[in-house]
């Protein structure tokens, strides 16, 4: 099977079935050579950020009802065309290829024919002009549904809404792993001929351009040393402050790099519970803790049944609930799956596992909210409906080791991070004390 082939069966599946787009790149390239790794997962995230703007082409050049299969090449070869630095030569050639490859020889010429109108209009500066409303053009250009860029310009202006759903998140975020030190991970990081740079964000975490290699080849990172993680979600455990001797509880704990980070920051001492809704995210969490050198049990529950048991029984509660994930940045994929719907009903389960989880900390402890999203529905109102019908809570600052910037947007006690104002996925915190 050609690299080409395998880039078609996996965003056929990111984009049938649903499939996160990592996880089925990690799956599909498996026995490709390494070498073409790179370019092949350029392809496939180039064309996933990109699929509302080569759908866009794709219905003004392709007319007819097109196979799924036939959809996917095009898609593939228009984003190469107009986002990769590939001959246009080249990316037809391909194209035409893996059409006979996957058994439609017969459409060889019509596909040739769609991307070579389109490398000469593009070559001729001639493609379809954008529409003028801003909501539809951005939808086509960012790939998110036009909901959502109707939400945020009417939030945060149009101009803003650009910035933030054009802006690339470059690099990737990681910490050391006690007994691993901060100056360790920087030391062995600047050995492999990368230039790690501190966070702004989180203290003691490093940002690099990229690891040089894959993770399963990584030895350093198979033994624990280091792990990848957001620095968004490396704030939300900051701003948590478990400390040794603490009762805690992670309710949505998969896939585990919160709740060990949580033991870190506790020197692996005090009482740790971890939850999460499905068996095999249960043992994703397990197989990850044990991974960082940590062994603890992650019971599959669902967060949103009340159990008397626990109730006013943790100093500490991390609700990283689950999200649309549209927190802009890095993850194409969930951009074009979301709908209103979804949205809707994400938000009615975050507000059924808050009001639920709050029963669960006790006076005086302290509950942290969080998601790797910017939308309100799912963030701000699910907060500020939870203040008014829980009067013994009240929202703390969101502090931590973080720029002024940062820390003063955070004082009210709710933090949106933006792509473009700040570098990373959109992620939200909310910072909650029990006061009665």
């Amino acid at each position: 099977m050609t690299g080409e082939r395998a880039c078609l069966n996996i965003l056929l599946k990111v984009t049938k079935e649903d499939a996160y787009l990592n996880l089925a790149l990690k799956e599909g390239l498996k026995g490709v050579d390494s070498k073409d790794k790179p370019r092949l997962t350029a392809l496939v995230y180039n064309t996933v950020e990109h699929i509302g703007y080569c759908d866009f082409l794709i219905a003004h050049y392709a007319k007819g009802r097109l196979h799924s299969q036939i959809r996917g090449i095009l898609r593939m070869a228009v984003a190469e065309l107009l986002f990769m630095n590939t001959p246009d030569y080249a990316v037809c050639s391909k194209a035409v290829k893996l059409t006979a490859e996957i058994g439609k020889a017969g459409l060889k010429g019509y596909v040739n024919g769609v991307l070579r109108a389109v490398a000469r209009d593009h070559e001729n500066d001639s493609l379809p002009a954008l529409p003028s409303d801003f909501v539809k053009r951005m939808s086509i250009t960012s790939s998110y549904p036009e909901f959502l860029v109707a939400e945020y310009a009417k939030t945060y202006g149009e101009a803003f809404t650009e910035e933030m759903l054009t802006a690339p998140v470059k690099g990737v975020s990681v910490r050391p792993v006690p007994p691993f030190t901060a100056d360790e991970l920087e030391t062995l990081l600047v050995s492999r001929g990368l230039t790690p740079k501190k966070s702004r964000i989180v203290d003691g975490a490093f940002v690099i351009d990229s690891l040089g290699g894959a993770l399963d080849d990584d030895t350093d990172f198979h033994d624990g040393r280091f792990t990848v993680q957001s620095e968004g979600a490396m704030l939300a455990v900051r701003c948590l402050d478990p400390k040794e001797g603490m009762t805690v509880l992670d309710a949505c704990a998969a896939p585990g790099g919160k709740t060990s980070y949580m033991l870190d920051l506790m020197n692996n001492k005090g009482d740790m519970t971890a939850w999460e809704l499905h068996p095999h995210r249960a043992e994703l969490t397990e197989k990850t803790l044990k991974r960082l050198g940590r062994e603890l049990k992650c019971t599959v529950r669902d967060s949103s049944v009340y159990d008397y048991f626990f109730a006013d029984r943790f100093d500490r509660v991390l609700l990283d609930v689950p999200c649309s994930g549209l927190g802009a940045g890095s993850k194409p994929d969930a951009r074009f799956r979301r709908t209103e719907d979804d949205v809707k009903r994400l938000s009615r389960i975050q507000r059924s596992i808050l009001d639920t989880c709050s029963k669960y900390v006790k006076v005086g402890g302290i509950l942290v909210y969080s998601t790797c999203t910017i939308s309100k529905a799912e963030n701000e109102d699910v907060i500020k409906a939870f203040i008014d019908n829980n009067r013994g809570f009240e929202l703390m600052p969101v502090s931590g080791s973080i720029s002024e910037d940062i820390k003063k947007r955070g004082e009210n006690g709710m933090l949106q991070l933006f792509p473009n104002t700040d570098g990373v996925d959109g992620f939200f915190i909310a910072k909650l004390r029990r006061n009665a």
